[in-house]
């Protein structure tokens, strides 16, 4: 299969996983595009943008016909839940030219601390209650998703987590709920969120995906 524009996820749970990730970007972006992307020999990872200048990633056991490519999340989408699902489906279309991002390193990030997941969707809501009060037509007032929002510090690294990233984090819905929409009540305060860093970029995994960020000055999008 290698060479070919194809996606193989056999397991259907993983399936899920990946619908469930395509279809939060797709709600961030109708028109959202996926890197795919080959992580050894089980693992594809799945990249796309949230609008808030973060990158989020899913990785899922599944096998990808090239090591590295972009296409279109409606077409992802169609081929998970169309009836050759299981097997290896067509992924349309290369878009490589649609991605303008430069993506985070695979190694060199180090743990820093694990904070509450709840604290996180906490600073959510208040920052999307901000954003309500003095957001205009083109979304929060950059002021607001550029304000620091937690500081955390641990090995030899001292990460200052922007508003936009923990709003990326709660747009993907990459932190478990007990019910339809994320409320920081119905979060387990045994649910952590852990804060990585590398020398240029700040990382959240939290449970279904995580968030990576440029630290500092933000360098223009790049093309592929």
């Amino acid at each position: 299969m290698s060479g070919q524009l194809t996606l193989h996820v056999p397991d259907p749970a993983e399936r899920e996983n990946l619908a469930t990730f395509i279809s939060h970007a797709i709600r961030l972006d109708s028109a959202a595009v996926i890197r795919l992307r080959r992580r050894g020999d089980r693992y594809v990872s799945a990249w796309a943008a949230t609008g808030f200048e973060a990158l989020a990633v899913r990785t899922v056991v599944a096998d990808l016909g090239m090591d590295d490519v972009t296409v279109s999340g409606d077409v992802i989408l169609a081929g998970l839940h169309g009836p050759d699902a299981g097997t290896a489906f067509d992924l349309g279309y290369a878009m490589d030219s649609a991605w303008r991002a430069a993506l985070p390193p695979e190694a060199g990030f180090v743990h820093v601390e694990d904070v509450p997941a709840r604290m996180l969707v906490e600073l959510a809501e208040r920052g999307a209650e901000l954003a309500q009060e003095h957001g205009g037509r083109h979304g929060p007032p950059a002021a607001l998703l550029d304000q620091t929002v937690l500081s955390v510090s641990g090995s030899g690294e001292q990460v200052e987590v922007p508003m936009r990233v923990v709003f990326a984090l709660a747009a993907m819905d990459f932190i478990p709920h007990g019910g339809e929409k994320t409320d920081s009540r119905r979060i387990s305060v045994d649910e952590i969120v852990r804060v990585r860093a590398a020398r240029t970029w700040l990382r959240l995994d939290a449970r279904y995906g995580s968030v990576a960020r440029r630290r500092g000055p933000v360098l223009p999008l790049l093309p592929h």
